[in-house]
């Protein structure tokens, strides 16, 4: 059975009966995890293993787990910093920044390789412009050049954990006020714009070989009257065209207000499927997520699942092991420094 197009989310830490049957079903390929699901990293690495005997090729496991606000699993892993903190670094030593974004990359993925998940949905791509309520201090910078920087860092950590990244939100949200898990926002900049200044991230990592990438729900109303994760012109012509883009495109979870312009949850579905995504997310819903595999029929596509197959994660390592490991210890102290005191100076 190879990968389905869709990933869907769990109710608590172990595996409902009603879930097994969810996950086996053809359409299924993958799983997003929410703090609801973890307890320990025993815990976790238990209902991973679980889920992981359910298929074989192994359901895809994913969270968000960038760092600062977005980080599902706090006691018992590593504080993570948010991304802002390297950017307001690079300022005054952009060479100090990039070692200690690329540190935090390998110690987040190094962590959740050890329990079992494949990637994070990981890094925040966004050009800061100081509006956005949702994106605030998940970017990087207000730089783009800076932000592309900083990420391609933190993407080289990340690979060296064994974990494939992903930029988000494509093309751009950070210059939208409104939050897309509660509105649609609406960007009215010119495709030139926006081109020039938020996509120059997106294109500088898929040049250093990004390996997913996630678009917004945001319209931006000069160019498509779709958000971008429904556009065909912002995913095809713009992200695998002109940019060459080849990697896997996920959708942002279907059940955020911001997706609700593409009808129920099946038309949704196909909607996101037909501009250019490869998997789509439906998480905390699950009436959604059966309207979805009953209701969605999606076309064949043999090139699908070789992309999904590249996001499993590589270099399996046991909590323990990791835990014993000398650079872990070095580099978890440096971050564990970093997210109590951002203006603390120390070497690394």
């Amino acid at each position: 059975m190879s990968l389905g197009p869709v990933m869907l989310d769990l109710h608590g830490t172990t595996l409902l009966p009603e879930e097994r049957e969810l996950l086996r079903h053809p359409l299924v390929g993958g799983v997003i995890l929410f703090t609801r699901n973890y307890e320990s990293p025993e815990q976790l690495s238990a209902l991973l293993r679980e889920v992981h005997a359910l298929r074989e090729p192994r359901l895809l496991v994913a969270v968000d787990h960038e760092g600062g606000r977005v980080q599902r699993f706090r006691t018992g892993f590593t504080p993570l910093p948010p991304a802002r903190v390297f950017g307001d670094i690079h300022a005054r030593d952009p060479r100090r920044a990039r070692r200690l974004a690329e540190a935090t990359g390998w110690v987040m993925a190094s962590e959740l390789r050890a329990v079992g998940v494949d990637f994070s949905f990981a890094p925040v791509l966004d050009v800061d412009r100081g509006v956005s309520r949702v994106i605030g201090d998940r970017a990087f910078h207000h730089s783009p050049d800076v932000v592309a920087e900083l990420a391609h860092s933190y993407m080289v950590g990340m690979r060296k954990a064994g974990m494939a990244a992903t930029g988000k939100h494509f093309p751009g949200h950070g210059a939208v006020e409104a939050d897309s898990h509660l509105a649609l926002p609406v960007d009215e900049r010119r495709y030139e714009d926006i081109y020039a200044e938020d996509i120059v991230p997106f294109e500088r990592m898929i040049g250093y070989g990004l390996a997913a990438v996630m678009p917004a729900h945001v319209v931006y109303s000069k160019v498509d009257a779709q958000p971008a994760g429904f556009s065909r012109f912002w995913l095809g012509e713009v992200l695998r065209r002109r940019l060459g883009f080849q990697g896997v495109i996920f959708s942002d979870d279907l059940s955020m207000e911001g997706a609700a312009c593409g009808g129920d949850y099946a038309g949704r579905a196909a909607a996101a499927v037909e501009a250019g995504c490869d998997m789509v997310l439906v998480c905390n819903n699950r009436a959604g997520v059966e309207a979805v595999l009953d209701g969605f029929r999606p076309r064949h596509d043999p090139v699908l699942h070789t992309r999904l197959a590249r996001m499993h994660g590589r270099h399996p390592v046991s909590w323990d092991s990791l835990h014993r490991d000398p650079h872990w210890q070095q580099a978890v102290h440096a971050v564990e420094r970093l997210a109590q005191d951002p203006t603390m100076e120390f070497d690394f």
